[in-house]
């Protein structure tokens, strides 16, 4: 039996729910960034940094290359990184949001004292 769409949807968003996760498609959107440099750049242990990059692995959303001995790691296609700016335009207005409703209720505080 086939998985519903909205089942679908919503285990993927599962998936890149982790902090890490997000954060190495974000160091992603530039283009193949080798392993060490993603260290770097996030400061987790090697070992949940490989945990995190094999979830994204076998999502499809990245892919790994050698050079050497080193791992680079990619963007499997472009609409990740459209998601990942989409998510930060959704992100700003649902802050820029509670940002007017923070003043509009501190205005109302001043106001009833």
């Amino acid at each position: 039996m086939a998985v519903p769409l909205y089942q679908a949807k919503a285990d993927f968003f599962r998936m890149l729910a982790h902090p890490v996760r997000i954060r190495v498609l974000e160091l992603l959107q530039d283009g193949p960034v080798p392993v060490r440099k993603l260290l770097t750049a996030i400061e987790v242990e090697p070992s949940s940094l490989s945990q995190q990059l094999a979830v994204l692995r076998r999502s499809g959303i990245v892919t790994s290359a050698r050079d050497g001995s080193t791992v680079v790691y990619a963007l499997a296609g472009g609409d990740v990184a459209v998601l990942m700016s989409v998510a930060r335009t959704i992100l700003a207005q649902v802050l820029t949001g509670q940002n007017e409703l923070l003043a509009e209720l501190r205005k109302n505080e001043v106001v009833s004292r």
